[in-house]
């Protein structure tokens, strides 16, 4: 490797030792392990959809054309037939190198134009005796344009692992105990990485994909766990016991039978709070689940002990909400409740301030002013992070820390739900509880699908449900119309809505208002002054109306699953049927189908996310990689579910026998673990 082309891989591909290079997997392989005749492509060309390999020869180059329309047309020969070989590029390169009437070999994905079959592009080899008879699976691998136009392409990258994998072989340690290998019949590791890059077989090729992925998950895991079993030895939690504030919460002021799930998840709580070991852990549930009451009761449990509690949430409406919300329940009880958010004038923070470090002030709901110096605590017990996925670790960290004494528990609430496979690895070292049904009396949304063909249909639907004294989201996804996207977009839609619906007040929201005349439209809308909110996304998380029972998602197509069902959650909040309906145009790609077949066929939340994980990736599904867990090089939480339950398994057995991984059997694991810097993720890097 010469300077400028080290330079241009570790630049776009990241690749900077040979351990890195070795760990550039392939993402898929070709099958050469067969070589076709002409007329067998000819009698079996629909069935072929990958490229193929045949052997002939090349009889002659014809020029066509001119300027950018010139392309180099060949004929390329065998026993049974011909067919056409074409280029419209690098076609002096061609005429230069490719030999005619010399057997060679050649690979492309044949193609039928008019009445002949042609291979665009083919790849050409000249026949030697170590490829004549030889079949193989043949690695490709991810590059980027920029290397392709320095031709340091897939096959480029192929010839390196073909130098590297003899030099690199007795380098490659083991890093799983013989007892692992053996209990769930894994390769060793040699054998794997040979066989990802070149392998002989398609079984041997499984096999390495399989031990490659499961060590994978199984050290993602391993740090997880021991960062789990650390914490629970090394953090002492404050122990919440006394419960008699909570009685009288439940004699006197639950407005409402709590449905067995937030029992459920009460009692896990519960169990935590009261063990002396710090809590850490995730609630999940669909928006509505009724995760403030849950989070109102956890409260509870901290101010009955003394202690304080505090809730954060990503933007200022939501703050808003949650703090009307739990204010209700607070008054109730006299505790002493209050809310900090970046718009709050310092005259109003000083008494908050005051009251907070003196003890006096329960209950502190805010946003990313909760983390700000200033604000402290006399005995924080309890911190709660709505919607983590929106605050970064550090921020996390920074609440921890609130309490110079002794960590606070930690709930972390989200309405997102996180397919099972990704929440073990984005959130192994927390405990999951689940709501999973919604409160008693609520109807299941009705989802239905119609393309803008049904424009007048759903309008008078809309009429409809007015006269009923309804409120109606009507949402789009961009703001102005994009030259690229056929969209209809905010302001049209506004006023054709105007037009339908003259007589309705109408209010409009989005991301590029100043956040005075956002939350103005969005007050009018509560209290019912206006009938139809026009909005871009900004209300996927948000306000609560329970009298809204329409959601129609305009250009639906253009949303990823996880939104389509946070906007769905906007409505049913109230006792009413409520409708979602998402308008499409009459395209649909597949994956557009399938999002919007799944929203109509169900509204569980975590069928939807498992859905999506396999469509988008767990990626783009956290809407960031920032986790570092993400950072995978071959294993798929989207399909390797099973693996991962395994690889977990494995882990847990392990440290649960060993925790500091001392005994002789866990050496190859311990070396692993130390040859890795702790910042370094995703342990089952090859340092």
């Amino acid at each position: 490797m010469g300077p400028q082309r080290a330079a241009l891989l570790q630049k776009e591909l990241h690749l900077f030792t040979f351990g890195d290079l070795i760990q550039y997997y392939p993402f898929r392989h070709e099958d050469r392990t067969k070589f076709y005749t002409v007329k067998e492509v000819a009698q079996a060309l629909d069935e072929i959809s990958t490229g193929i390999q045949l052997k002939g020869t090349i009889t002659g180059f014809q020029a066509i054309g001119a300027g950018y329309k010139k392309r180099l047309r060949a004929t390329f020969k065998d026993e049974t037939g011909s067919i056409e070989l074409v280029w419209f590029q690098r076609i002096n390169w061609v005429l230069d190198k490719v030999k005619t009437n010399t057997p060679c070999i050649i690979f492309g994905k044949p193609n039928l134009f008019g009445n002949k079959i042609s291979i665009a592009h083919p790849e050409i080899e000249a026949i030697t005796t170590a490829n004549e008879n030889r079949g193989y699976l043949h690695p490709v691998y991810a590059v980027t344009e920029k290397l392709k136009a320095r031709h340091l392409d897939s096959k480029f990258i192929s010839k390196l692992m073909t130098m590297l994998l003899p030099l690199a072989q007795n380098h490659i340690r083991e890093t799983l105990p013989v007892a692992l290998l053996t209990q769930h019949n894994l390769a060793d590791k040699r054998t794997a990485l040979q066989n990802i890059h070149l392998p002989q077989s398609e079984t041997l090729l499984n096999q390495a994909r399989y031990r490659l992925k499961f060590e994978e998950l199984f050290y993602i895991q391993l740090r997880l766990i021991k960062m789990k079993l650390v914490r629970q030895d090394k953090y002492k939690g404050m122990a919440f016991a006394d419960t008699a504030i909570l009685t009288r919460f439940y004699k006197e002021h639950l407005p409402f039978d709590l449905t067995e799930a937030q029992k459920r998840v009460i009692r896990e709580i519960y169990t935590d709070m009261k063990s002396g070991k710090q809590m850490n852990r995730l609630l999940q549930g669909d928006v509505g689940s009724g995760k403030t009451i849950v989070a109102f009761i956890c409260m509870l449990l901290a101010v009955g002990s003394g202690a304080q509690a505090t809730l954060m949430a990503p933007t200022e409406i939501l703050a808003q909400q949650h703090y009307a919300n739990l204010k209700k329940y607070a008054d109730k009880m006299d505790i002493p409740i209050a809310l900090l958010t970046g718009s709050i004038k310092k005259s109003q923070r000083r008494p908050i301030h005051e009251a907070l470090e003196d003890g006096t002030l329960k209950i502190l709901v805010g946003t990313h002013a909760l983390l700000e110096d200033g604000v402290k605590f006399k005995q924080l017990g309890l911190a709660i992070i709505d919607e983590q996925h929106r605050f970064g670790v550090a921020q996390r960290s920074k609440l921890w820390q609130k309490n110079a004494t002794v960590f606070p528990h930690v709930l972390v609430m989200t309405a997102t739900p996180i397919p099972r496979t990704l929440a073990m690895t984005l959130y192994g070292d927390l405990e999951i509880s689940v709501i999973d049904e919604l409160p008693k009396g609520r109807k299941p949304i009705k989802t239905t699908h119609r393309y803008d063909s049904h424009r007048l249909q759903v309008n008078g639907f809309i009429q409809s449900q007015l006269k009923e004294g309804r409120q109606v989201y009507i949402v789009y996804p961009l703001i102005d119309e994009s030259e690229k996207l056929d969209l209809k977009h905010l302001m049209d839609g506004y006023e054709s809505i105007s037009r339908a619906f003259p007589n309705v007040p109408v209010s409009i929201v989005h991301g590029q208002m100043k956040p005075e005349a956002k939350d103005y439209e969005m007050a009018r809308f509560v209290k019912g002054e206006t009938k139809i909110m026009v909005a871009t996304t900004v209300i996927e998380v948000g306000v609560d109306v329970p009298n809204a029972s329409v959601m129609i998602i305009e250009s639906a197509e253009r949303f990823g699953l996880s939104q389509l069902h946070q906007l769905r959650g906007r409505v049913g909040r109230g006792a009413e049927q409520s409708y979602c309906i998402l308008m499409t145009g009459d395209k649909l790609s597949a994956d557009s189908r399938v999002r919007i077949d799944t929203m109509v066929k169900t509204n569980n939340g975590f069928e939807i996310s498992e859905t999506d994980l396999k469509l988008r990736g767990p990626g783009d599904l956290m809407g960031t990689q920032q986790s570092g867990a993400l950072d995978l090089l071959i294993a798929d939480l989207g399909k390797d579910g099973e693996i991962l339950k395994s690889a977990r398994q494995a882990a847990i057995e392990i440290l649960n026998a060993d925790p500091a991984l001392a005994k002789p059997e866990n050496m190859a694991v311990r070396q692993q673990v130390d040859s890795l810097k702790q910042s370094v993720v995703n342990w089952s890097r090859i340092s």
